[in-house]
């Protein structure tokens, strides 16, 4: 059995073939099977506020405090934020923050730990 690649998506690896085409069933999302997979240059880069490269899994540390919208809450500097998610957009990383919740951040108010 070949080994299909993943979602370009949503990452999930199960994919399967439907004709020329292959489909992700956990986001529905489907593309042909002659596309390239993403080279090193097509991938996401995400840099924080020191320039060192952030992959997903990675732990940070928060370096300034960051109100949150909507709430009186803030993530205080020192804050160290484990297993981030890299995003496309203007907030770049998904996260869980102890004590607060699911959060996106801005990879410019982080260092990598």
């Amino acid at each position: 059995m070949s080994q299909l690649p993943n979602c370009p998506k949503c990452n999930s690896a199960f994919t399967y073939e439907d004709g020329s085409m292959l489909v992700c069933p956990e986001c529905a999302h489907e593309w042909s099977a002659s596309e390239a997979a993403p080279t090193e240059s097509e991938a996401l880069v995400v840099k924080d506020a020191n320039g060192n490269l952030l992959q997903d899994g990675d732990t940070i540390t928060v370096i300034k405090d960051l109100k949150i919208k909507g709430s009186s809450q803030v993530v205080k500097v020192g804050t160290k934020v484990r297993n981030i998610r890299l995003v496309e957009g203007d907030h770049d990383i998904d996260c869980k923050i102890e004590g607060i919740g699911p959060m996106k951040l801005k990879s410019e108010f982080v260092k990598k730990a």
